[in-house]
């Protein structure tokens, strides 16, 4: 018997040019992360990994269902973490297509065993003409319909004065992962000239109609450097301080507020990813969804940025409050950057954490006060500095409730599949496992019998921040 884990495809890839270019470039991904792993075989119709049962990849994605195996047994060293990898992965490209279950949490596959091992049968064999073998049948229809996103979840409309926007359809809960985006290509920071002239290699290699919807973009920077200033306008940084961006034909169009509902990330490596738009609070129907382009900060050092690279003096709603509620709310802006800028000092997280850990708190509070419902990408940092101050010295019951609420605040503002919600919830279960345990001293070393479960909340917070020291 034994337990297996694993992801399906539904609903099957079709052998339509988008789904065959999605799957091979899913498979060079596989190829190109397992390169140097010698259990990671290509076969000469497959891939196969050579753990557990040993799941398969087929070269043809219409033909492929299934990838899972069971995790029990002496050879399924290793196995888990290969399904974990590639459901990662297909996720990245495939999005909600992607049915993981797990037999562990008494979850099972969307096919039954007999249509997935009839698909396998076909591997490497001619196509015979189509049929409806591989499609799901009205019981596996009934749950894709709550396994899958709602789709029609907004609509690109015109707004004057800023052009095509993306407009909510519908009301969309915090945390919904409105659309998920596949560069139509990426390029490297470079100097405008030089830039112009990789724009234009870049276009070689896409179709007419692509080409289009690239130069249908907005361009703040026209002139001689046409190409050039499309990029600048447009391009979002494939990861965090990446110098390599991404030009994309629906999430370009997410124009900028200062005080956003959706929060933009980069889902994967620099090499292989998708670029993801989650809510951080509830977006009303016929609401534009936006983002934040800024560096955070006061107006005075937000507007002249948001001219300098984007080219527009910006009008949002914060920017546009009464005279002395935006002194008020640069006030805080700019406290909030002061106790980001004495927090992160690794000298005083040596020598004084508890002062660092209050100013944790003190950022947590002034933030809720400015940003509202809009805190959790804000959040996700925060936590992860207390953890961090908190692991340094040795604290485990502590760093593992700061690393709890920044995986929660991830998995709200970049989605449950993100490397770095992932992390942290590695984090959560386990903070020794950080290499900076213990690094600055053992003197938050608490008694493993204590449990901070029996407080109440007033308590806990008081534990939790070391008020009380």
């Amino acid at each position: 018997m034994g337990l297996d884990v694993g992801f399906d495809m539904v609903p099957p890839l079709s052998k339509e040019t988008k789904d065959a270019q999605d799957w091979a470039n899913f498979l060079h991904c596989v190829r190109g992360y397992y390169k140097d792993d010698p259990n990671v075989v290509t076969e000469s119709h497959y891939i196969t990994f050579e753990a557990g049962e040993h799941p398969m990849l087929p070269f043809e994605g219409h033909k492929f269902l299934r990838f899972s195996s069971n995790l029990t047994g002496s050879n399924a060293t290793g196995v888990y973490e290969y399904i974990e990898m590639v459901t990662a992965m297909a996720k990245m490209i495939f999005g909600h297509r992607v049915y993981s279950w797990s037999e562990a949490a008494d979850q099972h596959g969307f096919y039954g065993w007999d249509k997935v091992y009839s698909a396998r049968k076909t591997w490497g064999k001619p196509d015979e003409p189509e049929s409806n073998a591989l499609l799901p049948t009205t019981a596996e229809l009934g749950r894709q319909a709550t396994s899958d996103q709602n789709p029609d979840l907004f609509e690109v409309q015109q707004i004057p004065g800023k052009g095509r926007s993306l407009i909510a359809l519908r009301d969309i809960a915090k945390g919904t992962r409105i659309l998920h985006e596949r560069p139509l290509f990426k390029i490297k920071s470079l100097p405008r000239t030089e830039m112009n002239k990789a724009v234009v290699e870049k276009l070689k290699s896409l179709s007419k109609e692509q080409q289009r919807q690239f130069l249908s973009l907005h361009n703040n920077f026209p002139g001689q450097h046409a190409f050039a200033g499309i990029i600048k306008t447009n391009a979002l940084p494939c990861g965090c301080d990446s110098r390599t961006g991404g030009i994309y034909l629906t999430i370009c169009l997410i124009n900028h507020s200062c005080l956003p509902n959706a929060h933009n990330n980069w889902n994967g490596n620099e090499e292989y990813g998708v670029e993801t738009i989650h809510a951080i609070k509830p977006i009303k129907a016929g609401e534009e969804i936006t983002i934040d382009y800024s560096l955070a900060g006061p107006s005075s050092t937000r507007q002249p940025h948001l001219r300098k690279n984007f080219g527009f003096d910006c009008q949002c709603t914060v920017c546009s409050l009464p005279q002395h509620e935006l002194e008020s709310s640069d006030a805080r802006r700019q406290r909030i950057q002061d106790l980001d800028d004495s927090i992160g000092d690794p000298m005083r997280m040596r020598t004084r954490p508890g002062a660092s850990l209050a100013d944790c708190r003190s950022l947590l509070q002034l933030s809720k006060e400015e940003y509202g419902d809009e805190l959790a990408s804000s959040a996700a940092r925060l936590y992860y500095d207390a953890f961090l101050i908190s692991v340094s010295h040795s604290d485990r019951a502590r760093a593992s409730v700061f690393a709890e609420r920044a995986y929660k605040a991830r998995v709200i503002c970049e989605g449950e599949d993100s490397p770095s919600t992932q992390r942290m919830k590695r984090f959560m279960e386990d903070p020794t496992s950080h290499t900076r345990f213990g690094a600055y001293s053992s003197k938050w070393k608490g008694s493993d019998k204590f449990s901070p479960s029996s407080l109440n909340e007033t308590e806990f917070d008081a534990w939790l921040w070391r008020r009380a020291d």
